[in-house]
């Protein structure tokens, strides 16, 4: 049973305010964790389904990002991840997020610069911060909480810390996070 699953589910499963970019209420009864690569065309589809799920549910529903920048195919991900990180120092984390999904076609580094501008971040300051790999450990933990939870491409998802291998269109995915508030 699906329910017994979760009281079993490791906390890293789980969104966890301490360490995650967060939106939403923490106690929603109804979680959900990504696991993220801002080059990758499927988390691009997948980026607008969650804004509408998040728009349906409010509330109801906690959302948690965690980045698994896949260097192999995606040459900008660890940047992107990186440039989102440096953000989130300067709370900003959401809307640069939202800005590197918006614009997959455009991740080098001088982009990112400008989407700091844009937000209203220092572009100088991201791009030394990058330069330094100042979050490139931060990066890198979020990549091994995934990779000992099985994720092994992205976008991955997570419901109340359960394995979410449906399909990611609206209607499934929102039927899926209905059915396991548990």
């Amino acid at each position: 049973m699906k329910h017994e699953l979760s009281t079993s589910v490791p906390d890293s499963a789980l969104p966890m305010p301490d360490r995650d970019h967060v939106q939403g209420p923490i106690d929603a009864p109804i979680k959900l964790l990504e696991y993220g690569d801002y080059e990758c065309p499927y988390c691009g589809e997948a980026y607008p389904i969650v804004k509408a799920i998040q728009q349906r549910l409010g509330d109801r529903m906690c959302f948690a990002f965690r980045n698994f920048p896949l260097v192999n195919a995606h040459p900008h991900a660890q940047h992107a991840a990186e440039a989102a990180e440096a953000a989130g120092v300067q709370g900003r984390f959401w809307e640069m997020h939202d800005l590197l999904y918006e614009n997959q076609d455009a991740l080098e580094d001088k982009d990112l610069a400008r989407y700091a501008s844009t937000i209203g971040l220092d572009g100088e300051r991201l791009m030394n911060e990058l330069q330094s790999g100042a979050y490139t450990t931060r990066v890198r933990q979020d990549f091994r909480s995934g990779a000992r939870l099985d994720v092994n491409g992205t976008p991955s998802f997570f419901i109340n810390g359960v394995r979410y291998d449906g399909s990611p269109d609206v209607e499934a995915l929102f039927a899926a996070l209905i059915t396991e508030r548990g």
